[in-house]
């Protein structure tokens, strides 16, 4: 459990010079804290706290979960598409043309292009996100039987709404999200770290079990991410999605406007 930091650090406004996100480095001139970095010459570090492992399909065989039982897959990650397809080959199963396919967004259903022939696939997705996806499966709800290829560490947004809505479906955990090693960032000497995920906050603790606040800034992405920052003992600097701030790079634009102000 963390050290919660002094009051006297709780309250500091430490200027903020050096950040690190929690999450993998961006595709060149793909940063969207790119504009932000330069228009407040900032240095702004990129390094995932957690990684994936797959579930081999023999592992996931003991689940019983036959693939080819289901009309209908919910995607809502990258992440659960590659696992699927994995997952597919490694038992020898070939989805039907008929399957639809049921996607968070447009990006996640392009990336489909990766495995199969997407003009020949029922695909679906959403413009709104989550809500728009749930939107969707409603409308076919009596149709079809859904599964849901997820990480063993998911959230209970999904869950929750299926079974809510009384629909035939099945969680398959294709794979899981552990710690990454951190041991090669010897200190972390940044003004502010970003975390998207509780996971991430799981990872710091592991890696660095004696890790103390003090007036270092911690910013959250995501409500569940910053509930897990305050069970954690850690004083929140600032969160998004908020109404000033729909974009974590919004909401440290504003901050940065507080901290850094001459």
């Amino acid at each position: 459990m963390a050290t919660k930091p002094t009051p006297e650090s709780s309250t500091a406004l430490r200027k903020i010079k050096t950040v690190l996100v929690s999450q993998p480095t961006p595709e060149a001139g793909k940063s969207p804290y790119a504009e932000v970095e330069k228009k407040y010459g900032l240095q702004v570090d990129f390094r995932q706290f957690i990684q994936v492992e797959p579930v081999a399909g023999k592992d996931f065989r003991k689940d019983k979960i036959n693939i080819s039982d289901y009309s209908a897959i919910i995607l809502n990650s990258r992440n659960a598409i590659d696992h699927l397809f994995r997952v597919c080959e490694e038992l020898r199963i070939k989805l039907s043309q008929d399957t639809k396919f049921f996607c968070i967004s447009e990006a996640v259903a392009l990336y489909l292009q990766k495995y199969t022939q997407y003009r020949k696939r029922k695909v679906f997705f959403s413009s709104n996100r989550e809500q728009g996806l749930f939107d969707l499966l409603l409308k076919h709800k009596n149709n079809e039987r859904f599964l849901w290829p997820c990480t063993d560490a998911h959230q209970e947004d999904i869950p929750e709404f299926m079974d809510k809505h009384g629909f035939k479906w099945d969680k398959g955990v294709m794979y899981r999200t552990v710690s990454a090693d951190l041991s090669d960032l010897a200190e972390l000497d940044y003004d502010l770290i970003i975390f998207y995920s509780p996971l991430g906050i799981k990872s710091l603790f592991e890696n660095y079990p004696d890790f103390i606040q003090r007036d270092k800034h911690i910013a959250a992405m995501g409500p569940t991410t910053a509930e897990a920052v305050k069970e954690a003992g850690l004083v929140l600097s600032f969160q998004a999605p908020t109404a000033e701030a729909p974009s974590i790079t919004k909401a440290l634009e504003l901050r940065l406007q507080v901290t850094n102000k001459k």
